[in-house]
C-alpha cells in the first residue's frame, strides 16, 4: 500500500466517528485464545469494511462518481462522509408525543399502552445533574422504615385517614377513593402524579401508598418509639412537623388551584420573574407586606393586630383577602405577579403549613417567616438570615418591626437575603425538580416495601385521559396547560447521599443559633428604646 494511501486511511480512520466506536468498544485489542495474526486480520476486515462503505456513502450523497480516481478513494469524498455521518449521529432524537386521546371513539376512556412502555432516554451516559439539597430529606422521611421495610399490614394501618389509595404497577396507575378532599386537592395530586409517569414512563418501580390530603400530619411520632413499638403507617401528605412521621409529598397547587384561580406552578414562576423585574427592591414600599385569609388560623387574627393604626405603625401593611368576593370580582385582586411591590412580605402559617410559602419566596422581597411549626418538601433547606428572616410568633408585631427597620438600616444585606430565596425557587424549585422529588421519594420508598403490590379488587385505572377528557371549565383549563406532553430525554437528577448525623445535627444548631442571634438583637434593639422613652 503506497504512503499517500496510507497517510489518507489514517487521516480518515483516526478522525471519524468509526474510530472513536471501535476503539471504545476495544474491538482490535488481541482476541482472547486467539493467536495475534487472526486478530489481525479481522481488524483488517473492519478497516477495509468501514471503507467500502464510506465510499459507497460518499458516492450515494454527492451522485458523483469522480469521488473515485483509479480505485482510490479521494480526500475530498472522504472528509465529506465522515462530516455526514458525524453529524447524522449529532442529530437529536425526535420527541415522542403524547397527545390526550379525548375523541368520540374513546368514550370508554382507556388508557393508551405507550404511556406506561419503558422510554430509553437518548443515549447519554454522562452523570446526571445532581439534586438540590433538600431531596437529601427523601431519606430522612423514609428512615423509620429502614431497618424492617414497609409490609402490606402497614399500608393497611395508613387507610384509617387517607383520602385515597395509589397502586403503580408496570407503569399504570390504579386508584381506590375513600372519602372526597377538600376542594380539588385530591384531584390535581393525582393529575401530577399522572403527568410522572408521562414524563418518566416505565420508569417507576411497583407501589402501594395511602395519601391523606388533609393540612395537618397525624403519625405521632412518639406513639412509634421504643424496642418492642410497632412500625408507624407510612401515610404520604403535603407538610410534616417535628412531632409526626407523615411522608411529605408536592402539594396540588404545582398543577393548579382552580378554587382560588391560582395557575400552575411552571407559568405562575415566569409570571412571579417578570414581576420582580417591574418594580426593583430598592424603589419598592419599605413597608412587610401581608394578603391572606385570617379566619384559617387564630395566629393570623393575631398578626392583624400589627396592621398600621392611629396609635402604632409596625412598619407592617396587611388585609384580609375575601375569596368569596374575589371569585365574583374575577380575581382581579389577587394576582400574584403583581404582590411583589413591598421590601418585605411575610410568611405565616394558616390550619398547617400554607402553599403560599413558595409565592412570597419568590418574590425578590425579604421574606419574613413567622416561627413555623411546620415543613413541606423543600423548606427545610431555608437557611434563616441567608433566605429569610425569622419573626417571632409570640410578640409579632415588635419582631416585624424591628426586621424592617433593620432591612432598611442595611438595604444592601437585606437585598441580598430576598435575591437568596427567590433564586432558590427560581433555581431550585422549578417544575423539572419538583419532577424529580417526586420520581425519587416514590422510588425509594418503593425499595422498602417487603411484598409485590398488586391491583385492588375495587381500584381503577387512572390517566390523563380518564381525568381531563370528562373535565370542563378552569379545571380543564389548568389539566391542559400543566399536562406532559412528552417523555423527557434527560434522566432525573442524581440523588445526593443521605446526611451525615453529625453534620445534620450541626446544621440544624446553626440554623436555631441564627434565630437566637437574630431574636437578641431585637430584645437590645427594644431595650435600647425603652431607655430612651
Amino acid at each position: 500500500m503506497g504512503e499517500n494511501m496510507q497517510s489518507l486511511l489514517n487521516n480518515f480512520w483516526h478522525g471519524s466517528e468509526f474510530y472513536k466506536q471501535f476503539s471504545s468498544a476495544k474491538l482490535c485489542r488481541p482476541l482472547k485464545k486467539r493467536p495475534a495474526k487472526t486478530s489481525l486480520l479481522f481488524c483488517f476486515i473492519l478497516l477495509i469494511g468501514a471503507f467500502i462503505s464510506a465510499h459507497w456513502i460518499a458516492a450515494s450523497i454527492s451522485g458523483d462518481s469522480t469521488s473515485t480516481q483509479g480505485g482510490i478513494i479521494s480526500s475530498q469524498a472522504i472528509h465529506k462522509t465522515s462530516l455526514q455521518i458525524q453529524k447524522n449521529l449529532k442529530k437529536p432524537r425526535r420527541k415522542l408525543e403524547l397527545p390526550l386521546n379525548c375523541t368520540a371513539r374513546n368514550l370508554t376512556q382507556t388508557c393508551p399502552v405507550i404511556y406506561s412502555e419503558a422510554f430509553e432516554a437518548d443515549g447519554d451516559n454522562s452523570p446526571s445533574r445532581e439534586c438540590p439539597e433538600y431531596f437529601r430529606w427523601i431519606y430522612e422521611d423514609l428512615r423509620p422504615w429502614k431497618d424492617r421495610g414497609i409490609s402490606k399490614e402497614m399500608v393497611e394501618r395508613a387507610k384509617k385517614t387517607a383520602n385515597f389509595r395509589l397502586v403503580i404497577v408496570r407503569g399504570r396507575a390504579y386508584i381506590e377513593k375513600y372519602k372526597r378532599a377538600f376542594q380539588s386537592r385530591d384531584v390535581f395530586t393525582l393529575w401530577g402524579i399522572l403527568q410522572l409517569l408521562r414524563r418518566y414512563p416505565g420508569k417507576l418501580p411497583d407501589l402501594e401508598l395511602m395519601f391523606d390530603c388533609v393540612d395537618w400530619p397525624v403519625i405521632k411520632s412518639q406513639y412509634y418509639r421504643g424496642p418492642n413499638a410497632t412500625a408507624p403507617p407510612p401515610l404520604f401528605r403535603y407538610c410534616g412537623d417535628h412531632r409526626t412521621l407523615d411522608i411529605v409529598f408536592p402539594d396540588w397547587s404545582f398543577w393548579g388551584w382552580p378554587e382560588i384561580n391560582i395557575k400552575p406552578w411552571e407559568s405562575l414562576l415566569k409570571e412571579l420573574r417578570e414581576g420582580n423585574g417591574r418594580t426593583k427592591w430598592m424603589q419598592r414600599e419599605p413597608y412587610a407586606y401581608w394578603k391572606g385569609n385570617p379566619a384559617v388560623a387564630a395566629t393570623r387574627q393575631d398578626l392583624l393586630k400589627c396592621n398600621v393604626s392611629h396609635q402604632h405603625d409596625w412598619n407592617a401593611r396587611l388585609y384580609a383577602q375575601d375569596w368569596i368576593q374575589e371569585l365574583h370580582q374575577g380575581y382581579k385582586q389577587s394576582d400574584l405577579a403583581k404582590q411583589c411591590s413591598h421590601r418585605y412580605k411575610i410568611y405565616i402559617e394558616g390550619s398547617a403549613w400554607s402553599v403560599s410559602e413558595k409565592y412570597i419566596l419568590a418574590c425578590d422581597s425579604v421574606t419574613l417567616i413567622v416561627k413555623p411549626q411546620y415543613y413541606d418538601f423543600f423548606s427545610r433547606s431555608l437557611v434563616p438570615v441567608h433566605h429569610y428572616w425569622p419573626i417571632r410568633d409570640d410578640d409579632k408585631c415588635r419582631s416585624i418591626k424591628f426586621a424592617v427597620d433593620w432591612g432598611n438600616s442595611h438595604k444592601q444585606k437585606a437585598q441580598a437575603i430576598g435575591k437568596a430565596a427567590s433564586n432558590l425557587v427560581q433555581e431550585e424549585l422549578k417544575m423539572d425538580y419538583v419532577y424529580d422529588y417526586m420520581f425519587h421519594l416514590l422510588s425509594e420508598y418503593a425499595k422498602l416495601l417487603t411484598y409485590k403490590p398488586t391491583v385492588p379488587p375495587q381500584a381503577v385505572e387512572l390517566c390523563s385521559e380518564t381525568m381531563a377528557c370528562h373535565a370542563d371549565g378552569l379545571t380543564k383549563k389548568l389539566m391542559m396547560e400543566s399536562m406532559v406532553k412528552s417523555p423527557t430525554y434527560t434522566k432525573p437528577c442524581a440523588l445526593p447521599t443521605p446526611f451525615d448525623p453529625l453534620a445534620l445535627r450541626t446544621s440544624l444548631r446553626r440554623k436555631a443559633n441564627s434565630i437566637k442571634q437574630v431574636e437578641t438583637w431585637e430584645k437590645k434593639f427594644w431595650e435600647n428604646q425603652n431607655k430612651q422613652l
